[in-house]
């Protein structure tokens, strides 16, 4: 959902007009993520320098200066930009050490607006701010107790308090004494035990924002920038993702990659970046740190000190637990500025769906045994291996999952179920949690998500967790919540995946789940044949998925007939209900069109009553255990006069189509359980083109973001 972003120069002098122009390109690697709103912050002079007395400035020069708009960050960069020429500040002023944050805002409290966009700050001076990505549940009574203390809110944000308590805390911290009656408020402990033990000591940042941190309740990332702390940046989480990259400008170091010493005060020009999400890094940096949740990043004079924060109480005192030091490793990105790059492709969305042969032979890359003639088949997962006795001793299977994760897992169900033995259930996270569903120690609880940060997957694991049950995850993302907090897992290397609609994820989520369903059932001799199908299969699969890719411009010629209908069904059943589903999916996620996938079984319990001469139907009957009840199916609907659109296998269009007037997309034969990430692509290109010429943002549809880290 909304996207942060901050970068920080140290002993290293870049223009004002570079460093605005590196928080703008930061934000636009997060587009993909959603957003309505947008926002900057930098210095509005060299900070360093006035602090040393060698200038007189007037203190509302001081102020660090915020530019917000409403919009596509095009339209941010405008308001800088016209901003700018309408004042004397001067783009090419030289910065050897700055800090800037920045933001895309997805709007959750309060509609896109300048005011309720971000950074917020803490009042008209400017003294703390914030860009925050989450949700802040608690901030309705902070809200009224900081109203009490006399503080004014210009937003209609979760957000603005933040700021705020942070100029509250200091403030109070700084006092000569506290009055008796502030004892009560809400930072009153804190504040007490903090003069105490600094007595004459100005409070740092950290302790300030340690304690802000203390009274926040909800799921947060968050960047804080303070007049009172220049060229400094802290930054804190509890739930959604936050990565902080670091640029070590001596080229000898960063062949030496030094990760240990790059997080010391060693003097060294460096650069360090703040971000949502690894994208906007990459063309920077590779040498990463993945913030935990507790966790209080604090960047001063070059260095970067972690601590790590608890909200228990200790157990002597009754007070709160002092947050602890801690030491971390720098980690390498395994991504290629290339893979975040359109290339030849007009929309991110179509250079995925085109991506798939290559993401599917990734995912399987190192997986796929075929021995000789005489040796058998077999597949590898290696996150799975110390967990395969345990997974097979289990009661059920419990797919957990969102959107287009939860149609994958329930596309793999059935081979799973087959070659497994194993009762396989399917949760749509969120309703798990809103009816606190059974989970037992005795089941396996697979959590399906593609970024690793889903909100609702991630709550539905920490349920499992309490409940005792084996948690394993199956992400897109190497150091991921999911993939962090889990017993065990795969990940799909599938690569970056940038449009909002999933497309390879979802192709590569299949085949890890088939792959996964074929090493439960590893132990089953009757299986064995079966099995060695579907691994010839997997093989084979990139080759198949080239030759589906050739039907674009027969998608495209469809889409032009569809363009102007309201409403789309598709009708699918065994392996391939899934496939209704997501192809349902990817046409009102992207084209803006209603669209429903309906299990052709229940056909006759409701959906038959819209069958009409004009509502587009897809029927999905390519040759599994299904394939003369779909016949059937489409039988019933020509008999009513349906406008059928049928995807069958190659060789089939004749024994499918009954009349004319049916439209064929026959697509490639492979194993019935392999044969969803062919029929999907059809519906893929076709969800595609239908956006392209209804003239729509594909990579950004209406409402929607990449990553929905919050409930």
């Amino acid at each position: 959902m909304c996207g942060i972003f901050a970068y920080l120069n140290y002993r290293v002098n870049r223009e004002r007009r570079y460093i605005l122009e590196v928080l703008f390109n930061g934000l636009r690697r997060l587009e993909y993520r959603g957003y309505d709103s947008s926002g900057i912050c930098i210095d509005s002079c060299d900070l360093p320098t006035i602090s040393n007395g060698e200038r007189r400035v007037s203190s509302q020069y001081l102020n660090p200066l915020v530019f917000r708009q409403a919009g596509n960050i095009d339209s941010l960069v405008r308001s800088v930009y016209e901003e700018v020429n309408e004042t004397d500040l001067n783009l090419e002023e030289s910065f050897p050490v700055h800090a800037g944050i920045a933001h895309t805002r997805w709007a959750t409290h309060g509609e896109p607006a300048p005011r309720n966009s971000h950074p917020q700050s803490s009042g008209p001076a400017n003294e703390f701010l914030v860009v925050h990505n989450g949700v802040i549940t608690n901030y309705e009574v902070l809200k009224e107790t900081l109203v009490r203390h006399g503080f004014t809110f210009e937003s209609e944000t979760d957000t603005e308090i933040i700021p705020k308590l942070a100029k509250f805390v200091y403030d109070n911290a700084n006092e000569e004494g506290i009055p008796a009656e502030t004892y009560y408020t809400i930072a009153a402990f804190f504040l007490f035990y903090m003069l105490l033990c600094a007595g004459d000591q100005t409070v740092t940042f950290s302790q300030v924002i340690i304690e802000v941190m203390r009274h926040l309740e909800g799921a947060y990332a968050l960047i804080f920038k303070s007049r009172h702390y220049p060229n400094e940046l802290i930054a804190c989480k509890r739930g959604s993702p936050l990565l902080l990259g670091v640029k070590d400008l001596n080229e000898e170091a960063n062949r030496a990659f030094p990760d240990d010493k790059l997080l010391t005060k060693d003097g060294k020009p460096k650069e360090f970046f703040f971000s949502s999400d690894a994208q906007a890094l990459v063309e920077h940096t590779r040498k990463v740190l993945v913030i935990e949740d507790g966790e209080v990043v604090h960047l001063k004079d070059g260095g970067v000190s972690i601590l790590k924060f608890g909200c228990e109480k200790t157990k002597n005192s009754g007070g709160f637990a002092r947050a602890a030091s801690v030491q971390r490793a720098l980690s390498v990105l395994e991504m290629e500025v290339e893979q975040i790059n359109k290339g030849k492709y007009e929309h991110y969305m179509q250079k995925e769906i085109h991506e798939q042969p290559e993401s599917l032979t990734t995912t399987m890359r190192g997986r796929l045994i075929r021995g000789g003639s005489s040796k058998a088949k077999s597949v590898l997962l290696g996150g799975l291996k110390d967990n395969l006795k345990t997974i097979r001793r289990s009661r059920r299977i419990v797919f957990i999952g969102c959107g287009t994760s939860y149609n994958a897992a329930l596309a793999a169900r059935p081979i799973l179920e087959e070659l497994s033995g194993i009762p396989v259930s399917m949760e749509i996270a969120s309703d798990l949690l809103d009816r606190q569903a059974p989970i037992y120690r005795e089941d396996t609880a697979v959590f399906v998500s593609q970024s690793g940060e889903t909100a609702d997957t991630l709550l539905a694991l920490q349920y499992a967790l309490e409940n005792g049950a084996l948690c394993v995850g199956i992400t897109n993302t190497v150091g991921s919540a999911i993939a962090r907090h889990t017993h065990c897992g795969v990940h799909i290397n599938a690569g970056c995946e940038i449009g909002v609609a999933s497309t390879k994820a979802y192709t590569s989520q299949i085949a890890v789940m088939a792959m996964m369903a074929l090493v439960i059932g590893d132990d089953t001799i009757s299986s064995q044949a079966r099995r060695n199908a579907i691994i010839d299969g997997l093989v084979d699969l990139p080759n198949k998925v080239r030759e589906v890719l050739k039907l674009d411009q027969e998608m495209k010629d469809l889409a032009k007939l569809l363009i102007a209908e309201q409403s789309l069904l598709v009708f699918g059943r065994g392996y391939n209900y899934a496939t209704a589903l997501e192809g349902a999916l990817k046409v009102k996620e992207v084209a803006l069109m209603h669209s429903e996938g309906i299990l052709a079984g229940e056909m006759k319990h409701g959906p038959l009553a819209l069958v009409d001469e004009n509502l587009p139907i897809v029927v999905i009957a390519t040759r599994d255990g299904c394939f003369s009840k779909q016949q059937s199916v489409i039988q019933q609907l020509h008999a009513r006069k349906g406008r059928l659109i049928v995807m069958c296998s190659k060789g089939d269009a004749s024994s499918v189509c009954p009349s004319e007037s049916c439209r064929v997309i026959e697509v490639p034969q492979v194993e019935d359980c392999l044969q969803p990430v062919i029929n999907v692509i059809p519906l893929q290109l076709l969800a595609y083109h239908l956006t392209v010429l209804r003239g729509h943002n594909v990579d950004q549809p209406r409402n929607l973001a990449k990553s929905v880290t919050t409930q």
